[in-house]
């Protein structure tokens, strides 16, 4: 392709997970474009170096993204590569998502030493997750288990597991498989017992709106139908104002010329819940997402919601 830059450079995270999700990318373009220099700008992001808090309380999905968008804004890297579900539901003025790869496994994973599901955990058992989402629903179907916060890389997470300051931890399955630890995972979560986070499992990747000659060039790389599943999840999401704030999920799923979507929001403790189911027309994807949440609104999400902002 003559119009392919001498070089790309890609802006990620350090841990183990972007950095193999980065690689994946240098990969894909390498091959499109084999005279193309493609580096990788790793960058420690503030969600990195702060461990000790749970995201909600210090500021939200945002702190994963913040880095890498400074060094695309000042032209030290063309490209940043994110795990979706780490993606603001609005991104900053000046940046766009040009392109969604394909979806990994989008379940959650439990991941125990000693146990093979939540459901054959011990009252009283620690599970460590650093999710409301994944919270609200364990909490929900499981009042007995204890839920205390978990942060920090894929191998951070499973080095506490190991020591045993839990009986299980959950983890998103995409996760483990990339990084070739699937033989950790002691049972997936079935989406309609646990809906992932909206994004799960996807790659999407961001540059500077200005640069319009990256549209064309980075346009391979994306999965169309994983795309509008994403695309309907964070219209879900978008109109319910979701954060890491928020316990809330969606999954959407392509059949034919149909989008299906489900959402929920729910409270922290699992207690109050939501949860409804869509179907809509595949080229309106966003629309059919914001749909279902008016449809929450209508049944009262919004209370849940006001609750949650008082709780902050």
């Amino acid at each position: 392709m003559k119009n392919a830059p001498q070089k790309l450079v890609i802006a990620s995270r350090e841990s183990a997970l972007a950095m193999w999700q980065a690689k994946h990318i240098q990969a894909k373009l390498q091959a499109l474009y084999p005279q193309c220099d493609v580096q990788i700008l790793g960058m420690t992001t503030t969600g990195d170096q702060i461990l000790d808090s749970p995201l909600a309380r210090i500021g939200g999905k945002g702190l994963f993204v913040k880095e890498l968008e400074t060094a695309l804004e000042n032209g030290s890297a063309d490209l940043a590569v994110h795990s979706m579900k780490d993606v603001p539901m609005n991104l900053p003025e000046g940046f766009a998502l040009v392109a969604t790869g394909e979806r990994e496994d989008p379940r959650d994973a439990f991941v125990s030493n000693q146990y093979d599901g939540l459901e054959a955990l011990p009252a009283g058992s620690v599970v460590g997750t650093s999710s409301l989402r994944r919270q609200s629903q364990i909490q929900a179907r499981f009042p007995h288990l204890k839920i205390e916060s978990l942060r920090g890389n894929v191998q951070t997470r499973l080095r506490k597991l190991d020591e045993g300051q839990y009986a299980a931890i959950i983890l998103a399955a995409a996760g483990l498989i990339r990084l070739g630890l699937g033989e950790r995972i002691r049972s997936f979560i079935s989406p309609q017992d646990s809906i992932p986070a909206v994004g799960q499992g996807a790659l999407g990747i961001e540059i500077n709106a200005n640069r319009h000659d990256l549209i064309d060039i980075l346009a391979p790389l994306n999965h169309a139908d994983t795309q509008l599943c994403v695309e309907a999840e964070r219209g879900f999401s978008r109109a319910l104002a979701g954060s890491c704030t928020v316990p809330l999920g969606a999954y959407a799923t392509r059949d034919g010329n149909n989008i299906h979507i489900t959402g929920f929001v729910a409270s922290v403790d699992g207690a109050q819940m939501l949860r409804e189911h869509m179907v809509g027309d595949v080229g309106n994807a966003e629309a059919v997402g914001k749909a279902l949440a008016a449809k929450l609104v209508s049944l009262g999400a919004d209370h849940i919601l006001s609750a949650l902002d008082h709780i902050k």
